[in-house]
């Protein structure tokens, strides 16, 4: 009797997952080539591609039933489409649906491609927010779904409405991703132990995946958006955690306490009284610096609210203990600006400084080189291009005890890394002008301890800020040449540096033509932009700063840092293409000294955000509040230049809607992380991984446990 082999075992879950996209039922090689551009490579990437909108047809109604601004959906036929220009780049799209004997219209501005999916005779189904105009229903900007002739609508469903890419329409995309949850998501095991889910109330994977992506009701595609979201904010939120607990007990640095002498010593050097804030602040860096391991401190203030002095007495306090201090800053203008502060204020002392920038010739870095080499430089100032040369090689210090980085946002997680990977594990303070909402402060800015200055100095004067249209640029003309003949100084700000044929905007070299002719045609101008050369940009400021230039017309080069004491008046044009928090920064460049500022915006703002940013940014003078507007108006994606901060996109949390579960589960990591410093416990095996997975390299966590 012969002896029947044994079957043999198919594919395992893990195997299953990993199948390349062209294996996956209903895509093939073509279709996996432009899945590909959606980062789509794998059917486990299906299961986690999630919607970027829903389209809820529970509301499917005949036009006859339709109620002003409660959401519907309406099936009809095309009857009849126009597409008008409306101005330069501007179009208005209508359509007329047809329901027996009744009509909707539909209008999309601004959106010239959707004709092209508008065939008459055409079924579709709309949905949108009905608006009742004289005696007919209008909906605006409609989503739209395209009907076979004998088609059902989807009546009582909610469609998921996914990213899409050349090639691939919303129907097909809603079959392969609906295949492949429906045939992988029951593989797919939990990073979290049920325990875990029951006390916070998340849903279990299994549970979540289908109805993410076709969810039986809002209450279930709530549930599951919720255990997505905590999930995604929860393994960040571990992830700089474990990075904090890492730097405070696994590295060592140099304690450099403060004593009643040395504090005496110092505070003598500053010309003035220290603010309260400036007090608590440098309280707070001494008892970071007095321990045995790394200060990893957030410097947040208010434009000119004296981070400057905070940081020198950091500095000298590293000094004191025979240590060097490195200054970084984001522009050389700004790196030569402190270069010059610093030897003011330590001119009677006996520190010695040193200026590390881009444009030293090779002789000049050489020499500098071997005297930071030698320790004989106590403080290094340099651009934070300068941390690439100290992170690969080239800069030597003798004794590093601390490095000072201006304009924390620019400069991320992956920067600081590279200076550990260095071998230096100096204390760290990091600063900006640009307050940092709190969101993301927890996010981006997690692995830090935050100090804030909100209070300005005693005796600085108030900005009085204006936005203006072109028929008031006269009379602000006048006034602007007034208090130039009254001895002040101004800047005047363009958004480009020259004409663009992809960009509209005024661009500072035709401003400066225009204004030297015109407006400013007897007084003397001078023009500052990013492609002139060091050389070029150090001349321009020195005669401005000596008065020598009574305007300078500028690009937002300008923006951080710049402290011209006599300039007293800012116009900036084309105001609608500045953010918020660059607004707010370069106000900071005026009234810095004994005169109240002026500053004019010249703005032709086509968006309802862009005329929201204008109107807060002329009525708020508190850079933490506008931080906060700026975020609710634009989201974190351009704020702060978080794109480039070095960690991974969130894939479906968004920082401004989810503050409450942003701060659930950093509260929830901390108590994680305080228990289980290292994740080594096995019921979190698989989070450790998760987390390593997806932030290891980022935050430079190595092996974790």
């Amino acid at each position: 009797m012969s002896s029947v082999p044994p079957a043999s075992p198919g594919p395992s879950a893990a195997e299953r997952l990993a199948t390349p996209a062209q294996f996956v039922k209903g895509i093939g090689p073509q279709r996996a080539e432009l899945l590909a551009k959606l980062d789509l490579h794998y059917a486990r990437d299906f299961l986690f591609f999630f919607p970027r909108a829903y389209q809820d047809l529970s509301e499917l109604r005949e036009i006859d039933q339709l109620e002003e601004g409660r959401s519907a959906s309406v099936v009809g036929i095309v009857e009849e489409v126009e597409l008008r220009n409306t101005g330069p780049g501007k179009s208005l799209l209508g359509m007329l649906l047809r329901q027996g004997t009744r009509f909707l219209r539909c209008l999309w501005f601004n959106q010239p491609w959707m004709r092209q999916k508008l065939e008459e005779g055409r079924r579709l189904m709309v949905s949108g927010e009905p608006k009742l105009e004289g005696l007919r229903w209008e909906m605006i900007h409609p989503r739209i779904e395209p009907l076979a002739e004998n088609e059902d609508a989807p009546a009582g469903r909610i469609l998921p409405v996914y990213p899409l890419t050349d090639g691939i329409n919303q129907n097909q995309m809603r079959r392969m991703v609906g295949g492949v949850v429906e045939s992988l998501a029951e593989l797919v095991d939990d990073v979290f132990p049920e325990d875990f889910l029951a006390a916070h109330d998340l849903w279990p994977i299994r549970r979540a995946l289908p109805q993410i992506h076709s969810p039986d009701d809002q209450a279930s595609l709530e549930q599951a958006r919720r255990r997505f979201i905590y999930q995604e904010l929860f393994v960040l939120q571990l992830a700089l955690a474990l990075r904090k607990y890492r730097l405070e007990h696994n590295r060592a640095a140099p304690p450099l306490p403060t004593s009643s002498k040395i504090d005496a010593r110092i505070v003598r050097l500053f010309p003035f009284e220290l603010t309260a804030g400036q007090r608590q602040t440098i309280d707070e860096i001494c008892a970071d610096m007095a321990r045995p391991h790394p200060m990893n401190r957030l410097l947040q203030g208010e434009v000119g609210s004296g981070k400057t002095v905070a940081a020198m007495y950091a500095m000298l306090l590293a000094v004191a203990h025979g240590y060097q201090a490195a200054f970084m800053a984001p522009t050389e203008i700004l790196a030569r600006q402190h270069q010059q502060t610093l030897s003011r204020a330590l001119a009677a002392s006996k520190v010695r400084i040193g200026l590390l920038t881009g444009t030293l010739t090779v002789g000049e870095r050489a020499d500098l080189l071997g005297k930071i080499a030698a320790g004989e430089l106590d403080i290094v100032v340099g651009t934070h291009a300068v941390t690439h040369a100290v992170a690969q090689s080239g800069v030597e210090f003798a004794k590093l005890g601390l490095v000072v980085i201006d304009e924390q946002h620019r400069f991320g997680v992956r920067q600081r890394a590279a200076l550990k990977k260095a071998g230096i594990d100096p204390h760290y303070l990091v600063m900006t002008a640009t307050p940092i909402p709190r969101t993301v402060g927890m996010t981006l800015f997690g692995d830090l301890d935050v100090s804030t200055l909100r209070d300005v100095p005693p005796g600085r004067q108030k900005v009085h800020t204006y936005w203006a249209a072109d028929a008031q640029r006269l009379k602000w003309w006048q006034f602007f040449r007034k208090e130039l003949d009254a001895g002040r100084q101004g800047y005047i700000i363009a958004p480009l540096v020259e004409e663009s044929d992809f960009v509209e905007g005024v661009n500072v070299r035709e401003l400066f033509e225009v204004l030297s002719r015109g407006e400013l045609a007897n007084y003397s101008l001078g023009l500052l932009h990013g492609r002139m050369t060091p050389s070029e940009k150090d001349a321009a400021m020195d005669a401005f700063r000596s008065g020598r230039t009574q305007v300078l017309v500028a690009t937002s080069v300008v923006e951080v840092g710049v402290d011209v004491p006599n300039a007293t008046l800012m116009a900036i044009e084309g105001g609608e293409r500045f953010g918020l928090a660059q607004l707010h920064q370069l106000r900071g460049r005026i009234s810095r000294g004994s005169h109240p500022g002026y500053l004019c915006v010249f703005a032709n703002p086509q968006t309802d955000e862009s005329r929201d940013r204008l109107d807060a940014f002329t009525k708020t003078s508190d850079g933490f509040a506008l931080a906060e507007i700026d975020f609710r108006l634009r989201g974190p994606g351009d704020l702060f230049g978080t794109r480039q901060h070095g960690l991974p996109p969130l894939r479906i949390a968004d920082l401004a809607r989810d503050t409450a579960i942003v701060e659930e589960a950093r509260r929830d990591a901390q108590e994680l992380v305080a228990v289980d410093p290292e994740l080594t416990t096995p019921r979190f095996a698989a989070l450790r991984r998760m987390v390593l997975f997806r932030y290891g390299e980022a935050l430079d966590l190595g092996d974790v446990g």
